[in-house]
């Protein structure tokens, strides 16, 4: 696998030279000072480029091209928004940047509720509780119809979990899931998001679905064109929040997308974690039902339980058998290989480390970001891919 790394720009905690000491020899990076639907001068993407391959490393995936809201509810000037995202995809291109991370995701990004669960070994997770997030959306939001969306008994602990909360909890949770994660979009105002909610306002499952095939229809004709791959996320979580839909979930999902707009531009970002939260998603099948059109890697790992809830865990534990899901990868790539495809190379990239070692008492880091944990995952998934090379 080609070994990539998420580097959130000049500002990121994490040099490019700790990058390196890592063993990465990729970056994944986004321009995240542009506002979402303007577009990526070429002046913008050197500029950047020029700062990582100054450190001897390569800018291998853009990671996100975010899509405007409009576009996702074709509302407003959508049509321009697309042309918009067009022309950020030929100037990528033309500087030779081949590889496009998305998601479709309504509003909110990747979401979480607590940022520092403490593990067994003293380091620190990410946490996702569904008790959290219906408090939220109940007694913090205040969304209409709320109650509406879920069973009594789901409503009795989320009503007991809010009680048991204190004032400077209430206020983490609400930061949590609105101020933005890393790779997120600015965060919201109570009211703000409240605004947007209704913006979705008769937009359901199937209306974003076809508003994804909409959007794909016209920019992977124009993404093969410029020999960009372009690899959608998987919703993280897979479930609906706030009563928004996910159409990125599972199987049946990417089965949806791939018939519709079947050129092999159009592929996915095969991500364990956000896939793996749900027990019904069987990875290592997914994998290769789709693995001609998986261009791009997330390997991290999470710990679910019964009720839905769960936590980063690290690389090789959890839920997700690393083994086999490196195991296929490699399967892939030597396929590829012998078909003489120029992309037989998959990047992949550690994902969502924990907080550990010195950087549990830096001010400054980025949860699921800092440098130490995914320095481990990085080194645990290099030795067993290793490990499985040497055994094929």
């Amino acid at each position: 696998m080609k070994q990539t790394w998420r580097w959130y720009g000049p500002n990121d905690p994490v040099s490019l030279d700790h990058v390196k000491q890592a063993g990465a020899t990729g970056i994944v990076n986004a321009l995240h000072h542009i506002d979402c639907g303007e577009v990526w001068e070429v002046s913008e993407i050197l500029k950047r480029k020029k700062i990582i391959e100054s450190s001897a490393l390569t800018w291998d995936v853009v990671e996100s091209l975010p899509v405007h809201e409009n576009i996702k509810t074709r509302r407003g000037n959508f049509l321009e928004l697309i042309d918009n995202y067009k022309k950020s995809m030929s100037n990528l291109s033309m500087c030779g940047v081949k590889i496009i991370c998305y998601n479709f995701m309504p509003i909110l990004d990747w979401t979480r509720t607590k940022l520092d669960k403490k593990c067994k070994d003293g380091s620190k997770a990410l946490e996702f509780n569904l008790s959290a997030i219906r408090a939220f959306d109940l007694f913090i939001l205040k969304r209409k119809n709320a109650n509406l969306d879920y069973m009594p008994n789901e409503i009795k602990e989320a009503t007991d979990y809010f009680n048991s909360l204190s004032k400077p909890e209430i206020i983490e949770i609400e930061n949590n899931i609105l101020k933005g994660l890393p790779g997120s979009k600015q965060g919201y105002s109570l009211k703000s998001f409240k605004n947007l909610l209704k913006y979705y306002n008769g937009i359901g499952h199937d209306d974003l679905r076809n508003n994804l095939i909409y959007f794909l229809k016209d920019i992977i004709v124009h993404a093969k064109s410029l020999g960009i791959l372009m690899c959608i996320h998987p919703d993280d979580p897979p479930i609906s929040l706030f009563g928004l839909p996910r159409i990125v979930s599972n199987e049946e999902d990417f089965e949806f997308i791939f018939k519709r707009v079947p050129y092999i531009n159009n592929g996915i970002t095969f991500c364990t974690g956000s896939l793996g939260v749900i027990k019904e998603n069987n990875l290592a099948k997914i994998f290769n039902k789709f693995a001609s059109r998986v261009h791009f890697i997330h390997l991290r790992n999470t710990k679910r339980d019964s009720k839905g809830n769960f936590y980063e865990e690290n690389h090789l534990e959890g839920d997700v058998d690393m083994y086999e899901i490196v195991l296929q990868i490699l399967k892939e790539q030597k396929k590829r290989y012998l078909q003489k495809r120029l992309d037989f190379k998959i990047p992949m990239r550690p994902d969502h480390g924990h907080q550990m070692l010195d950087d549990l008492n830096k001010s400054n880091k980025n949860p699921g970001y800092s440098a130490i944990g995914r320095l481990r995952g990085l080194a645990e998934l290099r030795g067993l891919e290793l490990g499985i090379l040497k055994s094929m």
